[in-house]
């Protein structure tokens, strides 16, 4: 099980050229370790204050966050088409 590590975006307009982004969503890890010890610390009190075992909770957000690859989403509105695909 691997974290998601890029995200493509496509936005097509009739209006406008068609805009074809690529997220390194890998960079977001760097700032996430940064900040890890003040979100566990946040979990924990949630967890305590919920009476939700931490470790669950934690065991849970990872399995939804490993399990993101492979994802895709289709919105169309008003003629306007985004779709964001997770690698």
């Amino acid at each position: 099980m691997t974290p998601p590590t890029i995200a493509i975006v496509h936005i097509e307009n009739p209006y406008w050229r068609n805009l074809h982004l690529w997220l390194p969503l890998f960079l977001l890890w760097i700032p996430l370790i940064l900040l890890a010890p003040l979100i566990l610390l946040v979990v924990l009190i949630v967890c305590l204050v919920m009476r939700i075992s931490a470790w669950q909770a934690i065991a849970t957000f990872w399995a939804i966050s490993c399990n993101l690859p492979g994802t895709e989403v289709h919105v169309r509105a008003e003629g306007k088409t985004v779709r964001v695909k997770i690698l």
